[in-house]
């Protein structure tokens, strides 16, 4: 390392976010960035551990301390060759993954200051852009065989991206109208402009990979004519709260609002009765996780009354949670930034029912739980305490998370990857089944 000592006199710098009064105005990313001098300033914190756990906590297996280096040492398309090496689209891990790097990272353990790595690293790929690094790289030669993916969302991108790589005839199916999957219809511009996936898709197209829109696939009838197909569909059926007055207009999927207001910010019009806008309205976000917290920045930037977020489960410490300690995933308290711009939080609340007026959401009652110790060990027991409540609401946002899609069985040659086979999870796992789907497929053409 160029600075071995950075660490000790260096502390971690976040690049923060643009002004609340000012981003809740418009749907533009609300991170910024720092100068290319402080962003090297970071990188040199890295101190290059023995066992650099933050390689081991990748799912993808990202070689950190090597690309920190070439960022303190101002090489950085050495930097984005290494970083994507491992990384197919790191564009997008460098904005919306939850840097399970940076919980590993032997500063934040000591210090409770890891390194920037999330940040480092889409801003190597920015400056990669800018400066022309990031270019078309075609295969040198290209092979007879042919494969299709299907499903345009981080796995089927990752799969088609390093099999064309190798020099195979992909075709990337989507059923959508473009490509991107949850990138593009669930996680909000604020957080990732759609633009990123668009220039991403253009260069993907100059190195060869054909890409076919709004096409639904009979999974019983694959499509003929390809070697290997990979199946990257995702798991699109969200958990339902199936309660006394689920029937009632003003209860939406969390996605129903997101990828409408991502389509509409994309030029798409719809139908006043088809809306789902939160503008003047009392606005219930059920789920704590990460798309509850989108639903909370989109229903404020349409304008809403009110946001309350609720969560079954009891509120976490903040900083240190001693019942989950590494290598665990600390499970504390997480404010983001739509959290900072205007929201009511409360734990340890179940729903009971959906009240409503002549066929319109007026309210939810809710109810205190108080969650046992589960003398059989595993998930605690919840009980519920009879201390209830209602809760005024206009609109309720179920963002509870996805079900496992069912499995089912393929003729040889096809394989699955990403949440279709794994259930919802993060991007960067998605992306990491992506390339082992790939590796799979490469084996099985050149046996054949």
């Amino acid at each position: 390392m160029g600075n071995p000592k950075a660490f000790l006199t260096i502390h971690r710098q976040e690049a923060g976010y643009r002004p609340v009064h000012d981003r809740v105005l418009d749907f533009g990313e609300v991170e910024q960035t720092l100068n290319t001098s402080d962003r090297k300033l970071q990188a040199s914190r890295c101190m290059d551990c023995g066992v650099p756990f933050c390689h081991w906590a990748c799912p993808i297996g990202n070689k950190q301390p090597e690309w920190q280096d070439y960022v303190y040492k101002n090489r950085w398309e050495d930097a984005y060759n290494n970083l994507t090496e491992t990384d197919d689209f790191p564009e997008f891990t460098g904005r919306i993954c939850p840097a399970l790097c940076e919980k590993s990272c032997v500063l934040y353990h000591s210090s409770g200051e890891p390194v920037t790595i999330r940040e480092n690293e889409a801003a190597i790929t920015e400056i990669a852009f800018q400066e022309g690094y990031a270019k078309p790289q075609p295969p040198e030669h290209r092979k007879n065989q042919k494969v299709a993916v299907i499903g345009a969302g981080p796995a089927g991108l990752t799969v088609a991206n390093r099999l064309n790589h190798k020099g195979y005839q992909v075709t990337l199916i989507d059923q959508h109208e473009d490509v991107g999957g949850l990138l593009r219809y669930g996680i909000p511009n604020f957080k990732l402009g759609k633009h990123i996936i668009t220039r991403r898709l253009d260069l993907m197209k100059a190195e060869g990979v054909k890409v076919e829109l709004n096409k639904k696939i009979d999974f019983d009838n694959l499509p003929k004519g390809y070697d290997a197909i990979c199946i990257c569909t995702g798991a699109p059926v969200a958990r339902d709260l199936k309660i006394p007055g689920r029937e009632l207009k003003g209860v939406y999927f969390a996605l129903d609002m997101l990828s409408q207001q991502n389509r509409v910010l994309a030029g798409m019009t719809f139908k006043k009765e088809e809306l789902v806008n939160a503008k003047d309205k009392n606005v219930l976000v059920i789920g704590g996780g990460d798309t509850g917290s989108d639903c909370i920045g989109t229903s404020i930037r349409q304008g809403a009354k009110s946001v309350t977020q609720i969560e079954i489960m009891p509120k976490p410490p903040v900083g240190v949670n001693p019942s989950t300690p590494w290598p665990q995933w600390p499970i504390i308290l997480k404010t983001t930034s739509s959290h900072e711009e205007g929201c009511v939080r409360r734990w340890s609340l179940t729903s009971n029912k959906f009240i409503g007026k002549d066929g319109n959401l007026t309210g939810v009652e809710v109810e205190e739980v108080e969650w046992l110790p589960n003398p059989e060990g595993g998930r605690p027991i919840m009980k519920p305490t009879g201390k209830k409540e209602i809760i005024k609401a206009d609109m309720v946002l179920l963002a509870m998370g996805f079900l496992r899609p069912e499995k089912k069985e393929y003729p040889k040659g096809v394989f699955i990857a990403g949440d279709a086979i794994n259930g919802a999870t993060l991007v960067v796992r998605a992306m990491a089944s992506g390339q082992d789907a790939a590796k799979q497929i490469n084996n099985y053409l050149q046996k054949k």
